[in-house]
């Protein structure tokens, strides 16, 4: 400010500081919208230094670009962009995972809305049923689908040959031997003689069924019931819904916050 010049009055002020900022939806009314409460409880969020604007700690008055920022509350990456979708499917026996195919089967992406053009995360082979999510957001689906991110997926399986022993299942839980080499431990349960539940966080071809095929047991029936916290057991086969932005966070939260597991296996194959 020169000597002698009036100070500009404080409306004027404060609207100079206001056109400074970077242009866009203010970032309070963001948080709201994608579902982390009133905007009262976003500016609390800001003003505790627990939100990022592309890595730096945002302030209130902040704006943000939708379609370019990234913003992250604890650390976590939050869905600002209103083009990305993410459904989430119960694939039925028989349907392909797959954006077409060339011997004009079902494909999953014909039991989703074709607009806009989404992809599977991971697969899931065609005798394989259960939940599988769909989405355009290439990012988010690598992060999920890489075994390296350890995220859990979760499998109700039938076999052949009634009760699975417990040295068995002691052996799918500390690993197998596969012809592309041992697999990390996993989580195995048997609620009813004959039916497991099993819980991996890699993505090897056809893996649930080469393991139990390993200690003696041919699989009948396979069904993915969880991808990392979600879960609908109300979903029928072959029905499909938006995730909640709940659901939404609860997965860009346990992505960022998965222990990685060291693998340096390639994408998710079919299970």
């Amino acid at each position: 400010m020169n000597d002698g010049e009036p100070e500009p009055p404080l409306w004027e002020q404060m609207a100079q500081r206001s056109a400074d900022l970077p242009q866009g939806e203010r970032l309070q009314k963001v948080l709201a919208a994608t579902g982390f409460g009133s905007r009262r409880i976003a500016e609390d969020l800001i003003a505790a230094g627990r939100v990022t604007v592309n890595g730096e700690v945002a302030i209130l008055g902040r704006r943000v670009d939708v379609d370019n920022d990234v913003v992250e509350v604890d650390g976590a990456p939050i869905g600002v962009r209103p083009d990305l979708v993410y459904y989430l499917l119960n694939k039925p026996v028989g349907v392909i995972t797959t954006s077409r195919d060339t011997h004009d089967r079902p494909t999953v992406v014909d039991l989703v809305p074709h607009d806009p053009r989404v992809f599977s995360v991971g697969r899931l082979d065609v005798d394989t049923e259960g939940l599988l999510l769909l989405t355009n957001d290439g990012d988010l689906a690598n992060r999920i689908a890489h075994p390296s991110h350890g995220i859990e997926k979760e499998y109700l399986v039938e076999v052949t040959g009634g009760m699975v022993s417990a040295g068995s299942i002691r052996s799918l839980r500390t690993g197998v031997r596969l012809d592309d080499g041992m697999t990390a431990p996993a989580k195995v349960s048997q609620p009813e003689p004959g039916v497991l539940r099993i819980t991996i966080h890699e993505g090897r071809n056809r893996q649930v069924r080469r393991m139990c095929e390993a200690v003696g047991h041919q699989v009948t029936r396979l069904v993915r019931t969880r991808i990392g916290p979600i879960a609908d057991r109300s979903l029928q086969p072959g029905s499909w819904r938006e995730l909640t932005t709940d659901e939404w966070r609860q997965l860009t939260e346990a992505v960022a916050t998965a222990t990685p597991t060291g693998s340096t296996g390639t994408i998710e194959r079919r299970d």
